[in-house]
């Protein structure tokens, strides 16, 4: 608690002043103590409860005149509200603005018995509301220039009693603030988080204005109350305390603003313009007669509201000029957002003063501020100026001035000021379209490709007025036509002008995206199905040539993209920020809009692919419409209108074979026959039908084709069966077409006979797709079709067949067939492990196959040879951009191959320890393939934590093989073999890849024993082989050290020990440096230990209690003796471990421990140390 000052008022010359200096010793010191704090009020609901104040000013004053306001105001609150006391103004806050209403009027009647009190209570609500719970003393001055006065003017800290004092001047009263030191750094009401904060800052608002309201006919202009408040308000908002100067200034702008608008009742209204109008009229009547007393009152009217008008506009400016020019700059970013929302409100509110040129710059500096909340106000306040027909004459010079950058902040780094930015610029655009040049619309225009829905929505709003909004065009009386060419040829006009557009747009070419941004203004051109199709089917005249091709075919694309959005709705691909949730009448205007496409469509789509069966690409963007139709219209039982579209649906297929049209005719054919459609009756046999015509010609045209398993046909026969190939194909990816037996049809084509007999690769492409196929819809439908055990052998013998002609396929020149061959096998077998994960035991089910080893090689072989064999990632910033394209493609194809050959091995059809020679290519290939083979890794340790870890531990020991071969033979580096350090950063990757020690504790362990192992195992030491030949693959182990437990590190050097107690170590030979390292990796239990900085030990003085050998129990024993100590003599006595001696000499030669010795290095002149087989008695034997 604040302990409370006393005190001193200056006396007065009057005994009503003597009177109130002797109040004020009981009123004049204000105590906020904590339980009238502010804090308080934030704890509990704002409108729900009343709080009870203990030691208000009010409490103090209880026994003083009956009239005073504090007593007046509690009085009338108590009538309202029983179970209050007592309210001050800062508790108004907290009780709505019925009560402040009431509390206000109470408070002025106060002010008018006793002007000095009620400014006391004003000064403690502005302190209260900035959060302080310290103490405000005021004193009376007499002269406001007392140059004694003015110097007393501080703020100050005094650190003993850990107080900040602040005295400043609000004539007539010099008040002192004192408060806490930590205040500063306290939340105060303002800038409380939760709706809190929000509803303070409106009440405090209300407040203001409410307060102002009332005063505006009459103590306003007393010449006191304005000045003390204006004087205070500017003093505290100049403190450097934030919450003073935050609160402060809020008040200060928000009075100019209560200002602005008496201002504005003064001139307008009943003001000084109503007044002078009546003035006119008056002397209108009594023209050529004397002056009336009726026009000397009103020219006497005129005059006093010119002088409360100018008052007025002296005290906004000193508010201005005393706040605004000091804090629209501050430090703090929500006081600069705060003053540009009100400098806005003042330009718009009393344009006559403040909508100059001398204020607007204010709003186009600040457009540059680097805090996105504060160029958002000043580009939302700039819409409201603009958006006044009436203000745009005085914006003309801010225009030319800052267009600019009103059009760079469409490309701000913040969301929310782009799209105001735009919105402001639409405004701009429809206000005073002049301004914007061509140059500006066509960067503007781009927009509509933007990956924000908003943005690119209110990009769209400009280009549809700028271009699209065309009037209609003028036709002549004896030409005028009906009202329906009239509106076709308007529609006409404009869909010229967006086909203009779209051509002009050398960036984009993605019309559904450029759809989506019209959607909201030009809607209803959009949606005017029945026009643009009867654009599209009108023949062209002499007068009227109509369309050109390629404008046909970007119509047809937007006709079908607006067919999408009206189905769909805002569902673009990385398009963002649209609406997730549709409203009731949203999803009612995209039910009508679905039954009218329907309705529209079943009858006019057949004309359109009638007309353009022709055009490839057309049909193509034509065939998608049905896939949009609504099912439950009633248009869809109209089963003649179906009927003729799926008869010209088929004649188009006849015709075409692309793979466009094949994919749009199978999606469309997939939901036009689903079951819960009206017309699956209809549409299931036309498709039939078709597949059936198919076979028939496609068995036909091979029975030509093939004599004695040899391909003769001509080239025009092998078109037409690839042609009849991708049909089955492109249908049977989407389509169950096992009752027509494709498999077997198919499947002698890939015999060795037949391959060897000339079969073209493009046949033998498309004949895999089918067969996988076939293969992959036995296997899904096996539940329904595996109704005995010959069914079942069946389908594996069908299984294991595809799987040998794949693997045929695996040898094949022609890439495209590897690869082909390579995806099949992978799909069906993933499918195969799937199916018997799911199926049910008690029904029959496939029966289990498990690829060939040869076929496993194959696999494998194939894929480090497909994927890992590319360019890195180092060589693709060397390329030109269209060799770049073709890189991106094949890299998607070899990440797909890959990806495909990892599910393999998750789905538990390979061996894990298949994967290990992915895992060599993960450094290397990290940028191209590092998230798959992480993916990979995290799945295999889902299914079996100790055989992933060995995987990981068999590929470092592959790579260190391989390596040590290289260097043994002596030749030069090959492609296949990693040098020691990247072998080791790839261990090193590996271990960042246990998250959880204690979840991987068994799998980590693991790896050092089997490490240890691979080291020792079978090495016998000779005069010629000192140390073992794989010793330096301790140092690639002891990556993994960082992730054992203390325990286990304990319990890995006692297994250490036993594979090393048999030899004779010398420890200051390079040989045996892994060794070291790797032991200090095991022996480093301090947290965060240099590994590194330990091995340098054994070279480098350590100064005493330094070195790590200090940091731990003793696990290590040394021997100075000048020879080698055998393994017999140290079981003799247990030894010291080996501490380093400063002693050491500082030209030992510097090892290289990440290098793979090849011969053993000379014996070093230094004595040898041997490690001991018996361990410390602490040491913690664990189970692993």
């Amino acid at each position: 608690m604040i302990p409370e000052s006393k005190a001193t008022p200056v006396s007065r010359p009057t005994e009503q002043n003597e009177n109130s200096a002797v109040e004020m010793n009981n009123a004049g010191a204000v105590n906020h103590s904590g339980d009238e704090s502010g804090n308080e009020n934030r704890q509990k609901s704002a409108r729900g409860r009343k709080r009870t104040r203990v030691g208000s000013e009010n409490a103090k004053r209880s026994h003083a005149k009956a009239s005073r306001g504090s007593v007046g105001r509690a009085g009338r609150v108590q009538g309202k509200r029983p179970h209050v006391e007592a309210v001050t103004l800062f508790e108004v806050v907290t009780m709505g603005r019925s009560a402040m209403q009431v509390v206000v009027d109470d408070w002025i009647e106060a002010y008018v018995v006793d002007r000095d009190c009620a400014l006391l209570d004003l000064i403690s609500f502005f302190i209260q509301c900035s959060g302080c719970k310290g103490l405000v003393t005021a004193e009376m001055c007499q002269s406001k220039v007392d140059s004694h006065i003015l110097s007393k003017m501080v703020e100050e800290l005094d650190e003993d009693t850990g107080l900040q004092y602040k005295k400043f001047m609000a004539f007539p009263w010099i008040l002192t603030v004192t408060w806490p030191m930590h205040m500063d750094c306290l939340e105060y009401p303002l800038i409380q988080s939760g709706p809190y904060g929000r509803w303070f800052h409106s009440e405090f608002c209300d407040f203001m204005s409410v307060l102002v309201s009332q005063c505006q006919h009459g103590i306003v202009f007393d010449s006191y109350l304005m000045n003390t408040l204006i004087s205070l308000l500017t003093e505290l908002s100049d403190s450097y305390v934030r919450a003073f100067r935050h609160t402060c200034t809020l008040g200060a702008v928000k009075l100019l603003s209560c200002l602005a608008g008496v201002a504005l009742s003064l001139s307008v209204g009943v003001g000084v313009e109503n007044t002078q109008k009546v003035q006119q009229v008056e002397k209108a009547k009594t023209s050529g007669q004397h002056s009336t007393p009726r026009l000397d009152r009103m020219q006497k009217n005129i005059k006093e509201l010119k002088e409360k008008r100018l008052e007025i506009e002296s005290m906004m400016d000193a508010i201005f000029k005393g706040v605004f020019l000091k804090r629209y700059r501050d430090v703090l970013p929500e006081i600069r957002a705060m003053c540009m929302e009100e400098l806005s409100v003042w330009m718009k509110l009393y344009s006559s003063a403040f909508l100059n040129d001398s204020y607007l710059k204010y709003v186009g500096w600040m457009m540059h501020d680097k805090i996105p909340d504060v160029r958002l106000k000043c580009v939302l306040g700039l819409q409201g100026l603009y958006g006044d027909p009436l203000l745009l004459s005085k914006l003309d010079l801010f225009t030319s001035r800052f267009k600019d950058r009103i059009i760079s902040m469409t490309l701000d780094k913040d969301y929310e000021v782009a799209v105001q930015a735009m919105k402001l610029l639409v405004i701009i655009s429809k206000s005073c379209g002049e301004v914007v040049t061509d140059g500006d619309y066509k960067q503007l225009f781009q927009f509509v490709y933007s990956s924000q829905r908003p943005l690119a929505a209110l990009a769209g709003e400009m280009l549809y007025s700028r271009l699209l909004n065309a009037p209609a065009p003028d036709l002549k009386a004896q030409d005028r036509a009906s009202e329906k060419e009239v509106h076709m040829q308007q529609t006409l006009a404009r869909l010229r002008a967006l086909l203009t557009f779209y051509r002009g747009s050398e960036l984009h070419k993605h019309v559904v995206y450029l759809v989506d941004s019209l959607w909201d203004s030009a809607g209803a051109l959009l949606k005017d199905w029945p026009t643009i199709t009867s654009i599209l089917l009108k023949d062209p005249t002499p007068q009227n040539t109509g369309l050109m091709r390629a404008e046909q075919a970007v119509v047809v694309e937007i006709l079908v993209a607006s067919v999408r959005q009206a189905s769909e709705g805002h569902t673009l691909v990385g398009r963002s920020g649209g609406k997730k949730v549709m409203s009731a009448k949203e999803r009612k205007i995209q039910m009508d809009d679905g039954a009218k496409l329907t309705e529209h469509f079943l009858t006019e789509l057949p004309k359109l692919l009638s007309k353009f069966s022709q055009s490839c690409d057309i049909v193509a963007s034509l065939m998608k419409i049905p896939q949009y139709f609504l099912p439950e219209c009633p248009a869809a039982e109209k089963t003649e209108a179906v009927a003729n579209l799926m008869a010209e649906m088929g004649a188009v297929l006849d015709h075409h074979s692309g793979p466009a049209v094949l994919e749009a005719a199978t999606r469309t054919y997939i939901s036009l026959c689903r079951e819960e459609t009206a017309w699956h009756r209809t549409t299931c046999p036309a498709r039939d039908s078709l597949v059936q015509s198919w076979k028939t010609r496609l068995a036909g045209q091979l029975g030509e084709s093939m004599k004695d398993d040899v391909f003769c046909a001509d080239k025009e026969k092998t078109g037409e069966i690839l042609a009849t190939l991708k049909k089955l194909r492109a249908f049977h990816n989407g389509h169950d077409l096992s009752q027509w037996n494709l498999f077997e049809l198919l499947s002698p084509l890939l015999s060795e006979d037949c391959m060897q007999g000339g079969l073209p690769p493009q046949v033998i492409l498309e004949v895999l797709q089918c067969l996988c196929f076939a293969t992959l819809w036995s296997l899904n439908t096996s539940g329904e079709t595996l109704t005995s055990r010959e069914k079942a052998v069946a389908q594996r013998a069908q299984l294991s067949q595809f799987c040998t002609r794949s693997y045929h396929c695996l040898t094949h020149p022609n890439l495209s067939i590897r690869d082909q061959a390579f995806q099949g096998v992978c799909d069906v077998l993933t499918a195969h492990s799937y199916q018997l994960h799911v199926w049910d035991p008690t029904a029959y089910g496939p029966l289990l196959y498990t690829p060939n080893p040869k076929l496993q090689r194959a696999l494998l072989a194939f894929i480090l040879e497909r994927a890992f064999n590319g360019p890195d990632g180092d060589s693709q910033s060397r390329v030109s951009r269209d060799s770049e394209v073709e890189k991106l493609g094949d890299l998607h194809r070899r990440r797909n191959l890959l990806g495909a050959y990892c599910k393999l091995i998750v789905h538990g059809v390979l061996e894990m320890s298949m994967a290990s020679g992915l895992l060599m290519h993960y450094t290397k290939y990290y940028n191209d393939f590092g998230d798959i083979i992480k993916e990979t890794l995290y799945r295999t340790r889902q299914v079996d934590k100790i055989e992933s870890a060995r995987t990981l531990l068999l590929c470092l020991q592959e790579l260190y093989v391989r390596l040590r071969q290289e260097q043994e033979s002596g030749g030069r580096g090959h492609p296949g073999v990693q040098t020691f350090t990247s072998i080791k950063e790839l261990a090193r990757r590996f271990s960042l890849t246990f998250g959880d020690v204690m979840k991987f504790r068994e799998s980590i362990a693991m790896i050092h024993r089997n490490g240890v192992e691979f080291v020792f195992s079978g090495f016998v030491q000779t005069p010629d082989a000192t140390c073992p030949p794989y010793l330096s693959y301790l140092t690639i182990l002891s990556e993994f050290s960082s992730k054992l437990l203390k325990p286990d590190k304990k319990t890995l050097y006692c297994y250490l020990q036993k594979h090393t107690t048999e030899h004779i170590i010398n420890l200051r030979e390079e040989c045996w440096q892994p060794l070291i390292y790797y032991r200090a990796s095991l022996l480093a239990v301090v947290e965060r230990e240099d590994v590194v900085s330990y091995v340098s030990s054994d070279r480098k003085p350590y100064l005493p209690g330094r070195s790590p050998f200090h940091k731990q129990n003793s696990l290590l024993e040394g021997n100075k003796s000048p020879g080698p100590v055998s393994p017999l003599e140290s079981k003799c006595g247990r030894m010291h471990k080996p501490s380093v001696s400063s002693s050491l000499p500082g030209k030992a030669a510097e090892a290289d421990v990440f290098s793979v010795p090849v011969e053993p290095p000379q014996k070093s002149e230094v004595p040898p140390h041997v490690i001991s087989k018996e361990v410390d008695d602490e040491t913690v034997e664990v189970d692993l």
